[in-house]
């Protein structure tokens, strides 16, 4: 298989004290668990529905 070269970077704005486990596992699986830290990840459905889940948390950051 040919590794994906289309990937998203994902940062944490948001913290999530008083958030349901299902928000808090969503970011442990982006690899997000402190403010304003980023994480790279490929951009696939299941990458996107979690980012979708949190958008609230999180922000998409567009490298240059």
């Amino acid at each position: 298989m040919a590794k994906s070269e289309k990937t998203v970077t994902v940062e944490q704005t948001g913290s999530p004290i008083r958030r349901p486990g299902d928000q808090r596992a969503a970011l442990v699986g982006l690899g997000l668990n402190k403010m304003h830290r980023r994480s790279t990840l490929e951009d696939t459905p299941a990458v996107r529905g979690m980012i979708r889940k949190v958008q609230h948390l999180v922000r998409v950051v567009e490298d240059a």
